[in-house]
C-alpha cells in the first residue's frame, strides 16, 4: 500500500496529465489538499512534569505501545522503550563513557532518513524554552555543535524526547554531560549542568527533568548547551525545534544527509524546501557528486609571513568575502602562521 507521501509525490508528478488541461505543476499545498498528510505539522511543547497518576495500563497489538488509564478519567498512548531494550537502536553502539561512539562515515549514511519525533505514544518537551543565544555552525573559528540556550543556574532540564540515557558523565570541554538516544536514533545531548539527575541505562520520558543548568567544563557562563545528531554526525537542533516558542516544527522529520554538515544551518521553511524533500534518489545522488566535486576541486593555502587576505584574494583571483565565507571568519580576523585557509 502507497504511503501518504508516495501518493502526493505521485499527484505532483501526474495530475497535470490526468486532468488533460494545459500541463502545470502542483505545489505542495495543493496537493495536500487531495492528500492530507500529518509529516509537517508543528507540536506544541508538554507542560512539564504533566503526568496525571496512573490507575491502570492495558497492552496493545504492539508490545512497545501501552494504553495508560489516567486516575482523571482520561487515557493516553505511552511508548514502553524498556520493551525495545533488545532492539538494534539501542545495542549499536551502546557506550556508556564515550560521547560519541559511532564510527560510521558519513557517504554510508542514506541521502534522507525519517524521524519519528511525537505521535500518540511519544511525546515532546522543550529543553528550555527561550531565543537562542549562539547558534549552530562556526563560530570564532571552531566548530559549534549545537545551540546555546540562556538559563540561570539550578534551572531544570528537560528531556525533549521519550528516550534511554546512553551517557552521563562529566566531560573536559562538556562539563556535566547527558545524552539521551530516542527510539528514531536519534541523540540530543544537554552539556555544562550543574547537576546530573539521571544515570547511563535509566529510561526517561518528555518532560523528565534530566539535569540543572550551569557553567561547567569549557564555557563561560551558565547556558545549557544542546545538540541532536544522527549515527554520530551533528545538526542544526533548529532543524527540530522553535526554542523561541517552545515547539516542534514537525512531528515528523526528514533529515537530509547534506544537514549532517557544520555549515548546513537552519533556514526558514518555504515552499520550495518542502518540494525539496521530495527529490528523487538519483537527484539526491547527482547533487552529492556535484558537491563532491566541488571539494576535491578545492584549493588551500598555508598561511605565511605578510600574507593578508587581500593579497591572497588577488593570488588565487577570488574576493575576500568569498574566502571569509569559505572558511567562516571575518574580514579583521588575524591569519596566523601554518595555518591553512581555503582560497577556492
Amino acid at each position: 500500500m502507497l504511503t501518504k507521501r508516495q501518493l502526493v509525490v505521485m499527484l505532483l508528478a501526474f495530475l497535470p496529465l490526468m486532468a488533460g488541461a494545459q500541463e502545470r505543476r502542483f505545489t505542495i499545498k495543493e496537493a495536500e489538499k487531495l492528500v492530507p498528510r500529518e509529516v509537517r505539522k508543528p507540536v506544541k511543547s508538554m507542560i512539564p512534569g504533566e503526568k496525571p497518576p496512573v490507575h491502570d495500563t492495558l497492552d496493545t497489538s504492539d508490545p512497545t505501545v501501552k494504553i495508560l488509564l489516567l486516575n482523571n478519567g482520561t487515557w493516553r498512548y505511552e511508548r514502553d522503550l524498556s520493551a525495545m531494550a533488545d532492539s538494534a537502536v539501542f545495542r549499536k553502539a551502546w557506550v556508556t563513557n564515550d560521547m560519541n561512539p559511532y564510527r560510521t562515515k558519513l557517504e554510508d549514511l542514506p541521502f534522507r532518513v525519517t524521524l519519528c519525533l511525537a505521535d500518540s505514544a511519544s511525546r515532546f518537551c522543550v529543553p528550555r524554552q527561550i531565543k537562542v543565544f549562539s547558534p549552530f555552525g562556526w563560530r570564532r573559528r571552531r566548530n559549534h555543535t549545537g545551540v546555546d540556550l540562556p538559563l540561570p543556574t539550578g534551572t531544570p532540564v528537560y528531556a525533549a524526547f521519550d528516550g534511554k540515557v546512553r551517557c552521563s558523565m562529566y566531560n573536559r570541554g562538556y562539563g556535566n554531560v547527558v545524552v539521551i538516544r530516542h527510539a528514531s536514533g536519534l541523540e540530543t545531548t544537554y552539556a555544562h549542568l550543574s547537576a546530573r539527575k539521571v544515570e547511563a541505562g535509566d529510561y526517561v520520558s518528555a518532560g523528565d527533568v534530566i539535569g540543572l543548568g550551569g557553567s561547567t567544563g569549557r564555557s563561560t557562563g551558565p547556558h545549557l548547551h544542546f545538540e541532536t545528531r544522527y549515527e554520530g554526525f551533528a545538526f542544526d537542533p533548529q532543524w527540530l525545534i522553535d526554542f523561541e516558542t517552545g515547539t516542534l516544527r514537525h512531528g515528523w522529520f526528514v533529515l537530509k544527509r547534506k544537514y549532517l554538515s557544520n555549515s548546513s544551518r537552519y533556514y526558514p521553511e518555504s515552499e520550495e524546501e518542502e518540494e525539496e524533500i521530495y527529490k528523487t534518489e538519483e537527484e539526491e545522488r547527482a547533487e552529492a557528486e556535484r558537491i563532491a566535486k566541488e571539494m576535491a576541486a578545492a584549493k588551500y593555502h598555508t598561511i605565511q609571513s605578510g600574507d593578508t587576505l587581500l593579497g591572497l584574494a588577488a593570488q588565487y583571483h577570488t574576493s575576500v568575502s568569498a574566502i571569509c565565507k569559505l572558511n567562516g571568519i571575518t574580514p579583521s580576523t588575524t591569519l596566523r602562521i601554518g595555518k591553512k585557509l581555503r582560497v577556492k
